[in-house]
């Protein structure tokens, strides 16, 4: 590995400390502890050496006795100092996982709806269990047994020059090749081990869409399709992990077989200088014994190699996310509104996606709209006139490009997010559900709401339903809320908005789902709630428009009229186009007929 790859990688590793400088005591004491394990198995060859000249070749077997006594003890030290090694490491490595994976998912939270259009969830995942695993695993171990085992073949070597500078000067030789090898190792294996735990996620990016896509892949009889495409991303990843396996076991190879050639040749040398005189046989055992002790550290050098590698390539992907830029934050001294009355304030906004490709195409071109206190205004356009997007605004889901959203005359970019989100809810036509009880689902945005309340937006949204459920408001939905059907979705995140008692609602085509009568319900029941709330709805129904006191016309990113239901369809043909588009059960007279004054 090059140099410039070695500091990268002791950069990226040194990322680590904010998280583990808590546990780093206990890491320290660890190494500490198996050091002295290492150094007191590097002790027993010396006495090995002692024991072969002095006693044994002077036949003296009352000396035998206090040195074997003393190679036992150092053996049930080093056994001790072991086991407290693992006590030591045992827990703090997983106090680290939890903190970087708390701090991962706070900072997931925080950062805007944008990222996570950009990010598939599986890739998200694999940063939060598997790389966070590798990381735990080399902190608790990988990295502790790295530098014992480096020191120990520093001071190994050292013993063996001591012992015989011609023998020691062979294994320091030899090692050579192997710190060559270690430079192209690392090189090799960083990028499969990249590529490796990215197809991890793209694996499991594939698994949590087939799962949660399951009833569209069955209807269609698209299993198959899902596995093939499954099977091409399974046999990537097991190209890559066969391109991991080789590159160890090519350094294993040379681990394994250097050593061993070091260890014939000192064997010959070895006895040739025993026979000359030049050397005890006591220095010889000491000697091989002292590189018996060594085999190990050099031996599993490549392991641990690899599993730095992979740490290291698993904190650059945590980092990745981590260093995401939030670009929606609260600002630093944040504007407080008193007693807000919910006008809800359009000016010249303009919005286009940072991805894309034409700078010059907004999808929001100038939108100017004023919607009073207690005005429920619906939006009513074309696909793709920009109805969503302009109500995602109103949260901050995203932020403007141009121009700006009001709240009482303050621009929203000037109120905490905490303090925008408390005045202004939201309900979505995908209405998504959290796998949690029916009332924990509709508390979401108020988690002090009473009985009594919650009770009253189920009875807006027509979601008594609920009471029928195998334990009422205790009942848990399934996953995203499959376990119930779509319109049952929809009324419950609609109970959530309402149950928020928001200044502002907004309300993005809530009630696509429900059948007629549900719907004419619902309105009925909702036409009393915004009596007092000021109310921004998306509207592809007749009914839902009758529930607007003013309706916006978008086209093409621009609101090119604003009126009454009558006022539009007595003035403007694009309107009278759009309405006509709607499909909805009831006829367009029926509507016609209760707008028009």
């Amino acid at each position: 590995m090059p140099a410039q790859n070695q500091q990268t990688t002791i950069r990226t590793l040194a990322r680590l400390y904010t998280y583990a400088k808590p546990a780093m005591p206990r890491i320290y004491g660890a190494m500490v502890v198996s050091l002295t394990a290492s150094v007191v198995s590097l002790i027993i060859p010396q006495i090995l050496q002692v024991l072969i000249d002095g006693p044994l070749s002077a036949g003296d077997s009352a000396e035998i006795w206090p040195v074997v006594l003393a190679v036992l003890g150092l053996g049930v030290l080093e056994a001790v100092l072991i086991a407290l090694r693992r006590v030591l490491v045992l827990t703090p490595g997983t106090h680290v996982e939890a903190r970087m994976r708390n701090s991962l998912f706070d900072h997931l939270q925080d950062l805007p709806v944008e990222f996570h259009d950009r990010w598939p969830s599986g890739q998200l995942l694999s940063r939060a269990v598997s790389d966070l695993n590798l990381i735990r695993r080399w902190l608790s171990f990988g990295i502790v047994i790295l530098v014992v085992n480096v020191v120990t073949i520093v001071i190994g070597f050292a013993i063996l020059i001591s012992l015989n500078w011609v023998l020691g000067l062979i294994f320091v030789v030899a090692s050579v090749p192997l710190l060559a090898y270690s430079y192209v190792f690392e090189g090799k294996y960083s990028d499969a081990a990249r590529r490796s735990q990215d197809q991890v996620g793209d694996l499991a990016t594939s698994v949590e869409e087939s799962v949660h896509g399951i009833r569209v892949l069955k209807a269609f009889g698209r299993g198959s399709f899902a596995l093939k495409k499954f099977q091409t991303q399974a046999e990537q990843l097991q190209g890559t992990e066969i391109e991991k396996a080789k590159a160890v076991a090519n350094i294993w190879l040379w681990l394994l077989m250097i050593p061993d050639i070091a260890f014939a040749v000192c064997l010959v040398t070895g006895v040739w200088l025993a026979s000359t005189g030049h050397s005890s046989v006591g220095e010889l055992v000491a000697f091989f014994a002292t590189g018996t002790v060594l085999l190990f550290p050099v031996e599993s050098m490549g392991y641990f190699l690899a599993m730095t590698l992979d740490a290291k390539t698993a904190t650059a992907r945590f980092f990745d996310v981590l260093d995401s830029v939030n670009t929606i934050e609260d600002p630093v001294s944040p504007t407080s509104i008193q007693n807000p009355r919910g006008q809800l304030t359009f000016e010249n906004v303009h919005f286009r996606y940072h991805d894309s490709p034409d700078r010059f195409s907004d999808l929001l071109n100038g939108i100017d709209l004023v919607v009073e206190p207690g005005e429920t205004m619906a939006l009513v356009g074309l696909t793709g006139s920009g109805k969503t997007t302009l109500t995602a605004l109103t949260t901050r889901l995203y932020d403007v490009t141009g121009g700006s959203v009001r709240l009482d005359g303050v621009d929203i970019r000037d109120l905490s997010r905490s303090d925008l989100r408390t005045n202004i809810a939201m309900a979505f036509e995908d209405a998504t559900l959290f796998s949690a009880t029916v009332r924990e689902n509709v508390v979401l945005g108020r988690p002090d709401a009473t009985d009594a309340e919650v009770a009253e937006a189920l009875q807006i949204s027509q979601a008594a339903f609920v009471y029928d459920l195998p334990f009422g408001l205790d009942t848990r939905v399934g996953e995203e809320g499959l376990s119930l059907s779509g319109g049952q979705r929809q009324r419950l995140a609609l109970a959530r908005a309402v149950a928020a008692r928001p200044r502002v609602l907004v309300l993005d085509d809530p009630l696509s789902a429900l059948d007629v009568d549900t719907e004419a319900l619902v309105e009925a029941a909702l036409r009393q709630v915004l009596a007092s709330t000021t109310a921004l709805i998306v509207a592809h129904r007749p009914s839902t428009v009758a529930l607007a006191d003013r309706v916006a016309l978008l086209e093409d990113g621009r609101v090119t009229a604003v009126g009454t239901h009558a006022e539009l369809l007595a003035g403007n043909e694009h309107y009278r186009f759009v309405i006509s588009s709607f499909d909805d059960e009831e006829p367009l007279e029926k509507h016609e007929k209760e707008t028009t004054p």
